[in-house]
Protein backbone atom coordinates (compact mmCIF):
# COMPACT_ATOMS: atom_id res chain seq x y z
CA UNK A 1 0.00 0.00 0.00
CA UNK A 2 0.62 3.78 -0.34
CA UNK A 3 0.78 6.04 2.23
CA UNK A 4 0.64 9.74 1.71
CA UNK A 5 0.12 12.73 4.64
CA UNK A 6 -1.49 15.77 3.30
CA UNK A 7 -0.68 17.58 6.82
CA UNK A 8 -2.15 17.49 10.33
CA UNK A 9 -4.25 14.44 10.55
CA UNK A 10 -5.09 13.96 7.16
CA UNK A 11 -3.70 10.79 5.02
CA UNK A 12 -4.71 8.66 2.49
CA UNK A 13 -4.29 4.53 2.53
CA UNK A 14 -3.87 3.13 -1.44
CA UNK A 15 -4.70 -0.30 -1.21
CA UNK A 16 -2.90 -2.67 -3.96
CA UNK A 17 -6.54 -2.94 -5.42
CA UNK A 18 -6.42 0.86 -5.86
CA UNK A 19 -9.14 1.11 -3.40
CA UNK A 20 -8.42 4.50 -1.59
CA UNK A 21 -9.17 5.55 2.27
CA UNK A 22 -9.09 9.21 3.43
CA UNK A 23 -8.57 10.10 7.41
CA UNK A 24 -9.45 12.94 8.89
CA UNK A 25 -9.79 15.71 6.05
CA UNK A 26 -8.88 19.37 7.25
CA UNK A 27 -10.94 22.59 6.79
CA UNK A 28 -8.36 25.01 5.38
CA UNK A 29 -7.33 26.47 8.71
CA UNK A 30 -4.90 25.89 9.65
CA UNK A 31 -2.68 26.77 6.68
CA UNK A 32 -2.28 23.86 5.42
CA UNK A 33 -4.43 22.91 1.92
CA UNK A 34 -5.79 20.08 0.94
CA UNK A 35 -5.70 19.44 -2.78
CA UNK A 36 -8.21 17.87 -4.69
CA UNK A 37 -8.40 14.07 -3.48
CA UNK A 38 -10.98 11.16 -4.13
CA UNK A 39 -11.58 8.36 -1.96
CA UNK A 40 -13.84 4.94 -1.54
CA UNK A 41 -13.92 4.82 2.22
CA UNK A 42 -13.71 8.18 4.01
CA UNK A 43 -13.39 8.01 8.13
CA UNK A 44 -13.25 11.06 10.86
CA UNK A 45 -12.07 10.45 14.01
CA UNK A 46 -14.01 13.26 15.65
CA UNK A 47 -16.42 16.11 14.91
CA UNK A 48 -13.69 19.16 14.55
CA UNK A 49 -13.46 21.18 11.68
CA UNK A 50 -9.87 20.22 11.41
CA UNK A 51 -10.69 16.59 10.82
CA UNK A 52 -14.32 16.33 9.53
CA UNK A 53 -14.41 18.34 6.03
CA UNK A 54 -15.67 15.29 4.32
CA UNK A 55 -17.20 17.73 1.73
CA UNK A 56 -13.54 18.15 0.50
CA UNK A 57 -13.20 14.67 -0.75
CA UNK A 58 -14.35 13.50 -4.25
CA UNK A 59 -16.08 10.62 -4.96
CA UNK A 60 -19.07 8.04 -4.40
CA UNK A 61 -17.44 6.87 -1.02
CA UNK A 62 -18.37 5.16 2.11
CA UNK A 63 -18.19 7.74 5.19
CA UNK A 64 -17.38 6.14 8.42
CA UNK A 65 -17.84 8.04 11.81
CA UNK A 66 -18.50 5.59 14.31
CA UNK A 67 -16.87 3.03 16.82
CA UNK A 68 -17.73 -0.20 15.34
CA UNK A 69 -16.79 -3.08 12.99
CA UNK A 70 -16.84 -2.89 9.32
CA UNK A 71 -16.17 -4.23 6.24
CA UNK A 72 -15.54 -2.63 3.14
CA UNK A 73 -14.12 -3.38 -0.63
CA UNK A 74 -12.06 -6.18 1.24
CA UNK A 75 -10.88 -3.89 3.68
CA UNK A 76 -11.47 -4.72 7.62
CA UNK A 77 -11.81 -1.36 9.78
CA UNK A 78 -12.69 -1.48 13.56
CA UNK A 79 -13.78 1.63 14.99
CA UNK A 80 -12.74 2.01 19.40
CA UNK A 81 -14.09 4.56 21.39
CA UNK A 82 -11.43 6.73 22.90
CA UNK A 83 -11.16 10.77 24.20
CA UNK A 84 -9.64 13.38 23.08
CA UNK A 85 -8.48 14.38 26.46
CA UNK A 86 -7.18 13.13 29.74
CA UNK A 87 -10.51 13.57 31.65
CA UNK A 88 -13.43 11.31 29.57
CA UNK A 89 -14.06 13.75 27.29
CA UNK A 90 -14.92 16.36 29.41
CA UNK A 91 -12.79 18.90 27.85
CA UNK A 92 -12.67 18.17 24.56
CA UNK A 93 -15.28 15.28 23.59
CA UNK A 94 -14.59 12.14 22.16
CA UNK A 95 -12.28 9.98 19.60
CA UNK A 96 -12.36 7.02 17.87
CA UNK A 97 -8.84 5.40 17.14
CA UNK A 98 -9.34 3.25 13.54
CA UNK A 99 -7.67 0.28 12.65
CA UNK A 100 -7.64 -0.84 8.81
CA UNK A 101 -6.69 -4.24 7.82
CA UNK A 102 -5.30 -3.47 4.35
CA UNK A 103 -2.98 -5.42 2.21
CA UNK A 104 -2.14 -7.88 5.49
CA UNK A 105 -1.41 -4.60 6.96
CA UNK A 106 -2.91 -3.83 9.89
CA UNK A 107 -2.92 0.46 10.26
CA UNK A 108 -4.15 2.45 12.96
CA UNK A 109 -4.88 6.12 12.26
CA UNK A 110 -5.22 7.83 16.42
CA UNK A 111 -6.98 10.50 15.37
CA UNK A 112 -7.02 13.21 18.32
CA UNK A 113 -6.16 10.92 20.74
CA UNK A 114 -5.05 12.85 24.42
CA UNK A 115 -4.64 10.26 26.84
CA UNK A 116 -2.64 6.81 27.67
CA UNK A 117 -5.05 3.47 26.37
CA UNK A 118 -6.43 1.15 28.97
CA UNK A 119 -5.65 -2.48 28.80
CA UNK A 120 -8.87 -3.04 26.94
CA UNK A 121 -8.84 -0.09 24.64
CA UNK A 122 -5.30 -2.22 23.41
CA UNK A 123 -7.03 -5.39 23.42
CA UNK A 124 -10.13 -3.88 20.96
CA UNK A 125 -7.50 -1.64 19.16
CA UNK A 126 -5.51 -5.21 18.59
CA UNK A 127 -2.37 -5.69 16.26
CA UNK A 128 -0.71 -2.71 14.97
CA UNK A 129 2.04 -2.90 12.45
CA UNK A 130 1.76 0.72 11.62
CA UNK A 131 0.94 3.74 13.64
CA UNK A 132 -0.49 6.86 12.65
CA UNK A 133 0.42 8.78 16.08
CA UNK A 134 -0.13 12.30 17.02
CA UNK A 135 2.62 13.72 19.05
CA UNK A 136 3.00 17.31 18.99
CA UNK A 137 0.68 18.24 22.53
CA UNK A 138 -1.93 20.79 23.30
CA UNK A 139 -4.87 18.86 22.50
CA UNK A 140 -2.86 15.37 21.91
CA UNK A 141 -0.14 13.29 23.19
CA UNK A 142 2.79 15.40 23.50
CA UNK A 143 5.96 13.51 23.21
CA UNK A 144 6.44 11.65 26.18
CA UNK A 145 2.96 10.52 26.25
CA UNK A 146 3.07 9.71 22.64
CA UNK A 147 6.19 7.40 23.04
CA UNK A 148 3.66 5.42 25.54
CA UNK A 149 1.41 5.07 23.53
CA UNK A 150 3.79 3.81 20.83
CA UNK A 151 4.83 1.23 23.40
CA UNK A 152 1.93 0.07 24.72
CA UNK A 153 0.74 -0.64 20.95
CA UNK A 154 4.09 -2.00 19.88
CA UNK A 155 4.14 -1.33 16.07
CA UNK A 156 6.83 -2.23 13.94
CA UNK A 157 6.17 1.36 11.90
CA UNK A 158 5.53 5.02 13.79
CA UNK A 159 4.73 7.73 11.24
CA UNK A 160 3.99 11.08 13.66
CA UNK A 161 0.96 13.71 12.64
CA UNK A 162 -0.49 16.60 14.68
CA UNK A 163 2.81 18.53 14.81
CA UNK A 164 4.37 21.88 13.76
CA UNK A 165 5.48 21.99 10.68
CA UNK A 166 7.03 25.20 8.45
CA UNK A 167 3.40 25.16 6.57
CA UNK A 168 1.83 26.22 9.65
CA UNK A 169 3.93 29.48 9.90
CA UNK A 170 3.31 31.21 13.45
CA UNK A 171 0.57 29.12 13.90
CA UNK A 172 2.67 26.21 14.04
CA UNK A 173 4.11 27.22 17.56
CA UNK A 174 0.94 25.86 19.82
CA UNK A 175 2.58 21.88 18.81
CA UNK A 176 5.41 20.41 19.26
CA UNK A 177 8.05 19.51 16.84
CA UNK A 178 8.82 16.00 15.56
CA UNK A 179 12.32 16.01 16.17
CA UNK A 180 11.28 16.16 20.49
CA UNK A 181 9.46 12.99 19.60
CA UNK A 182 12.14 11.06 17.88
CA UNK A 183 14.49 12.28 20.90
CA UNK A 184 12.21 10.84 23.54
CA UNK A 185 11.14 7.79 21.86
CA UNK A 186 15.36 6.56 21.34
CA UNK A 187 13.72 5.17 17.84
CA UNK A 188 15.81 5.45 14.39
CA UNK A 189 13.59 7.83 12.07
CA UNK A 190 13.75 8.66 8.15
CA UNK A 191 11.68 11.35 6.05
CA UNK A 192 9.96 10.38 3.10
CA UNK A 193 7.71 11.89 0.88
CA UNK A 194 5.52 8.92 0.50
CA UNK A 195 5.30 5.46 1.94
CA UNK A 196 5.86 2.21 0.19
CA UNK A 197 5.20 -0.70 2.80
CA UNK A 198 3.97 -4.38 2.24
CA UNK A 199 4.45 -7.29 4.06
CA UNK A 200 8.12 -8.16 2.19
CA UNK A 201 9.42 -4.59 2.92
CA UNK A 202 8.15 -3.55 6.14
CA UNK A 203 10.47 -5.09 7.99
CA UNK A 204 13.20 -3.42 6.47
CA UNK A 205 11.28 0.69 6.90
CA UNK A 206 12.48 2.45 10.09
CA UNK A 207 11.14 2.45 13.73
CA UNK A 208 9.91 6.14 12.57
CA UNK A 209 8.79 7.28 9.18
CA UNK A 210 8.43 11.00 8.98
CA UNK A 211 6.07 11.86 5.72
CA UNK A 212 6.80 15.21 4.29
CA UNK A 213 3.51 17.59 3.80
CA UNK A 214 3.72 19.43 0.57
Amino acid sequence: MKIKWFGHSCFRLTAENGTKIVMDPYHNMLDYKLPEIDAHIVTTSHNHGDHNNVGAVKGDFVYIKDPGVFSQAGIDIKGIQTFHDKVSGRKRGKNIVYNFRIDGLNVCHCGDLGHLLSLEQINEIGKVDILLLPIGGRAVLDASSATEVMNQLNPAVVIPMHYRTKALGILGFIFGKVDTFITVSKKDAKDYKELDVNLSNIKDLPEIAVLQYN
